[in-house]
């Protein structure tokens, strides 16, 4: 089956992600799974720029390092083994993006997944660390248990955030069947703090 221009929400988050991230930036990938969010960000921030990435799990990690290493971006990422509730104890400077792929790990156990609770404390700390016209992606996955509740309690935040501030943006797919992905997108208009 062809795939329409659009992708998928995580290609999505990287057509948004890219017309932002410079050689040098610093970035967070915030749930770094089996590595590919970490590996685009790297190549895009290239050499001289840092990539944080976050996942409590080793077998990501691990993912993660090879897929870094087959592809010699490794000297630029930051594997920290650590929940993304953690970000500001670890990333040093202001990100110019963040990207959140949130959910369970693919081929992984899908009794471990991201939670309202580290999710919501990892966002208020993205925001506040991200570069003035930084940018968030977030990627839900409304069908597996608690992936509905997740994606609602951060809409709930994101809508309070003050539009001076801050652009929020979600996009569906909305002739998709199976409870498909979403994203939504944030941009910091200034360096003004919540």
């Amino acid at each position: 089956m062809r795939s329409g221009m659009f992708g998928n929400a995580v290609s999505i988050s990287h057509q948004v992600i890219a017309r932002v991230v410079q050689p040098g930036d610093t970035v967070v990938d915030a749930t770094c799974g089996r590595g590919k969010d970490t590996l685009f960000l790297a190549q895009l921030v290239g050499s001289r720029g840092r990539v944080y990435a976050f996942d409590i799990q080793d077998e990501a990690l691990k993912s993660t390092r090879e897929l870094l290493n087959k592809n010699k971006c490794l000297n630029q990422a930051v594997l920290i083994n650590a929940n993304h509730s953690q970000m500001a104890s670890y990333v040093e400077g202001h990100p110019s993006a963040c990207m959140f792929n949130l959910g369970y790990l693919p081929g992984g156990d899908h009794s471990l997944i991201t939670n309202s609770k580290d999710t919501l404390r990892a966002l208020s700390d993205c925001i506040t660390l991200l570069a003035p016209q930084g940018i968030v992606s977030l990627v839900f996955y409304p069908g597996h248990p608690g992936g509905q509740e997740e994606m609602e309690s951060i809409e709930k935040f994101l809508s309070g955030l003050p539009q001076q501030l801050f652009e929020v943006i979600r996009a569906s797919f909305l002739n998709q069947i199976n409870c498909p992905p979403q994203i939504i997108c944030i941009e910091k208009l200034g360096g003004g703090q919540l």
